[in-house]
């Protein structure tokens, strides 16, 4: 079997018997790349040549009988929106090209200590803002199970970049559903950590008080080794939450009794593909075959989800992005005037969806129209995030798609923004409450092309979570399918 072909899981104790070396592992994804990248455009920013080097520091050290971390010896990718110093982060965006930051996102520092090796940036919406990775100033990424189709966004390089066996581990982010939507189109697991579980700090921020970073793999067990590692408090990032790093992957294979599954029935009706209704109702009974109740449950508010998320998120982006000014880093247009190289600078640095997004939000924190917009969205953000606190005291996780179609084709969208955010439905709900969600496979169109099954949980339910997802993995194999790329 190739090596390819192993989870994250098994390779590490391949690694850890010695039968298999980091550098052999290293190398085949390396060669995987040269195949394949070219195609898929997952990766901005390959490091397959400081890779390789790290990883025959961990084989030195493993032979020398050293305490190594969790992930050592294993691969992971890392979205290009956390903070490198030794590499550009870019954000997608060609305002910070060339911009090399002077310190480690906490992420960052968690995965390294770990011994995980990183093997290159990954493609994103530009700033984390779209749903298709079709945004990135250095061009899309295509989904590997459909070159002609998008990967789903922002993480769409992450997602790629674990489905097109790039590598076995990937780090995305989740705004309003960006790691969970393209898990779901390329047929991985995503999931989007309860706000404060893991550290923002050297996150570039895109909305603060939604944002938060998250892995990438093919299973719930895979995916729960990657969250223990990048888990727990952080001191310098003020959001963290005082909990210690998670222990998923130690309870991951442990089966759930009594579970009470909640199914959200307006989820499953009108603007849903009929093969996604059909996919999800098939999870549904088997959950319930495993011994699972299922429990109808409504969101009342969870119809305003999409309107309060796109005058929350981009009034915060408004701010974020201020920064960007050609004054202190980045991209500068020089001009004699200071207004005038202020605008240029930001015309020719940001594209066209992020230029949206913050005049929208500029827009709705002006003067008389503050409290008509952002006050009100924050109220409804309220309402909602009682919606999900009543629905948990009758179960313990809901059920339902994580995207109302599967992957769109590259350009079908681009004219029409608003049937993009559209398509956020049922994912930004999650990240307004500041709850955990997950997405994981459940089934494939006519097409060809993957389904998504979205669980959510209360807060800090990831392990709970992932358990359901065991579970439901344990008899089932759309985790294990892989793209004929």
């Amino acid at each position: 079997m190739s090596l390819l072909q192993h989870s994250a899981t098994d390779l590490l104790s391949l690694l850890q018997s010695g039968d298999v070396t980091s550098q052999q592992v290293v190398q085949a994804y390396s060669d995987r790349a040269a195949t394949v990248e070219d195609q898929v455009h997952a990766i901005l920013q390959p490091t397959w040549e400081s890779a390789l080097e790290r990883a025959e520091e961990i084989d030195r050290r493993r032979s020398a009988g050293e305490l190594l971390g969790s992930l050592a010896g294993l691969p992971v990718a890392v979205k290009d929106i956390l903070c490198t110093d030794d590499f550009p982060t870019t954000c997608g965006s060609k305002i910070l090209e060339t911009f090399r930051p002077p310190y480690n996102a906490t992420v960052i520092e968690k995965l390294r200590a770990a011994d995980a090796i990183l093997v290159g940036k990954t493609n994103l919406d530009e700033f984390a803002m779209g749903s298709s990775t079709e945004n990135s100033a250095f061009g899309p990424t295509h989904n590997p199970w459909d070159l002609t189709r998008v990967p789903g966004g922002s993480s769409g390089g992450s997602a790629a970049s674990v489905s097109a066996d790039l590598a076995p581990l990937a780090i995305g982010t989740d705004t309003g559903g960006s790691i969970r939507q393209p898990a779901a189109f390329c047929g991985v697991t995503g999931l989007k950590p309860t706000y404060g579980r893991v550290s923002r700090y050297g996150l570039v921020a895109f909305a603060s008080s939604l944002d938060q970073a998250g892995p990438f793999a093919r299973s719930a067990q895979d995916t729960a080794l990657l969250l223990d590692a990048i888990s727990g408090h952080d001191a310098r990032d003020s959001t963290s939450a005082n909990r210690p790093p998670t222990s998923a992957f130690a309870e991951v294979e442990q089966p759930l009794e009594s579970l009470r599954v909640g199914v959200i029935r307006e989820q499953l009706g009108e603007g849903v593909d009929d093969e996604i209704r059909v996919a999800v109702e098939a999870s549904l009974q088997a959950f319930q075959q495993m011994g699972a109740s299922l429990i109808d449950v409504q969101l009342p508010h969870a119809r305003y989800a999409v309107a309060t998320y796109y005058i929350v998120a981009p009034c915060e982006a408004s701010g974020n992005l201020a920064r960007y000014d050609g004054a202190h880093y980045g991209l500068r247009v020089e001009s004699p005037e200071l207004g005038s190289m202020y605008s240029a600078s930001r015309a020719r640095g940001l594209g066209e969806e992020v230029k949206r997004r913050i005049m929208l939000g500029t827009f709705a924190l002006s003067s008389g129209y503050n409290s008509r917009y952002y006050l009100k969205s924050l109220q409804v953000r309220r309402l909602i995030r009682n919606d999900y606190d009543q629905a948990f005291e009758n179960v313990d996780l809901l059920l339902g798609p994580t995207t109302p179609t599967t992957a769109f084709r590259i350009g079908e969208k681009s004219d029409d923004p608003l049937s993009m955010y559209l398509g956020d439905l049922f994912t930004v709900g999650t990240n307004l409450a500041g709850i955990s969600g997950l997405s994981i496979p459940c089934g494939f169109s006519a097409a060809g092309l993957p389904i998504g099954l979205h669980l959510q949980g209360p807060a800090f339910s990831e392990t709970t979570l992932l358990r359901a997802a065991h579970m439901y993995q344990s008899v089932t194999d759309w985790h294990a399918r892989r793209p004929p790329l």
